[in-house]
């Protein structure tokens, strides 16, 4: 590997994963991710992550850091940078992972990230400053997500089986998964993370609306609704949304959600990179819109 090497991370609460990059060479590399620099502990934590995945043949000249709970925590966000730096002896730029994921979509330009996948939010940054909607986890938010979808399919299926709603594919659709409606409260219970659980019911949500089954298409109608007016309500000068998480993959839900935000006066365009490139452009200028949410070290 090249003497100069530059290191991305995106830092999450399951997984951590690094690029290392230098003279065209690219190396990937995973691990488990930490809780969030919001909880107890969590930059030690994240110092556990990332570090051992940053063993080079060379130096590092520089490293960019996308971190779940920067946002909520700048301080530790701060030491983070700090700590690193001094580990590594590079040139370190540490911000929130959605700041990073945003930075890369948008190719360091002003406009609004639509997040739709298990869970959901929209960033917005211009010059004018950055709004932050939903993300707010599956008991308060993350209205019109993957684990959203999962939910209200759930609850469409107990309803038609108590006979308080129209029958719907989807009693059909989930009894591979889940299993029968008397079999949903068990499930729900199992141990592990309820939203990704919910979340893998979503593309049968999705498929059977795009088949035309009404239940399903009423839900997803109304998931759109709100994804698209939480992009609105994270937009001010801007028109330009970029769409992102694995909803975003489903051909006909795709179409949908973009059709909906042209209705309201919102171009969808295409992203120009991920939350990697999103971390080392950031690490590399400070000229951008998201350099308030930026902290350095080196």
């Amino acid at each position: 590997m090249s003497a100069h090497i530059t290191a991305s991370v995106d830092l999450g609460k399951s997984r951590c994963r690094v690029v290392l990059a230098g003279d065209g060479t690219r190396i990937e590399r995973a691990d488990a991710g930490a809780p969030g620099l919001a909880a107890a502990g969590g930059v030690a934590a994240a110092l556990g992550s990332i570090l051992p995945l940053l063993a080079a043949d060379a130096p590092l000249d520089l490293i960019g850091v996308g971190a779940a709970g920067a946002w909520l925590a700048p301080e530790e966000a701060q030491e983070l940078a700090s700590r690193l730096a001094s580990a590594t002896g590079a040139r370190v730029a540490v911000a929130s992972d959605v700041v990073t994921a945003h930075a890369g979509a948008l190719d360091g330009a002003e406009g609004v990230l639509l997040i739709a996948g298990t869970g959901a939010a929209a960033l917005g940054i211009d010059a004018d400053g950055a709004r932050l909607l939903d993300g707010w986890g599956p008991e308060l938010g993350d209205f019109g997500s993957g684990s959203w979808l999962g939910r209200e399919a759930l609850r469409a299926v107990l309803r038609a089986d108590d006979g308080r709603a129209a029958r719907t594919a989807l009693t059909a659709a989930i009894v591979e998964p889940v299993g029968a409606p008397s079999d949903i409260q068990a499930w729900l219970a199992r141990s592990g993370p309820l939203a990704r659980r919910l979340a893998t019911l979503a593309p049968l949500v999705l498929d059977a609306a795009e088949a035309g089954d009404a239940v399903a298409g009423e839900i997803v109608t109304e998931g759109i609704e709100l994804l698209a007016g939480t992009a609105v309500a994270a937009s001010a000068r801007t028109t330009d949304v970029v769409l992102h998480g694995g909803l975003t993959g489903h051909a006909w839900f795709r179409a949908s959600l973009t059709s909906a935000l042209r209705n309201a006066g919102r171009r969808v365009a295409p992203a120009h990179g991920d939350a990697f490139d999103g971390a080392l452009l950031l690490a590399r200028r400070t000229d951008l819109p998201h350099e308030r949410f930026v902290h350095r070290a080196e």
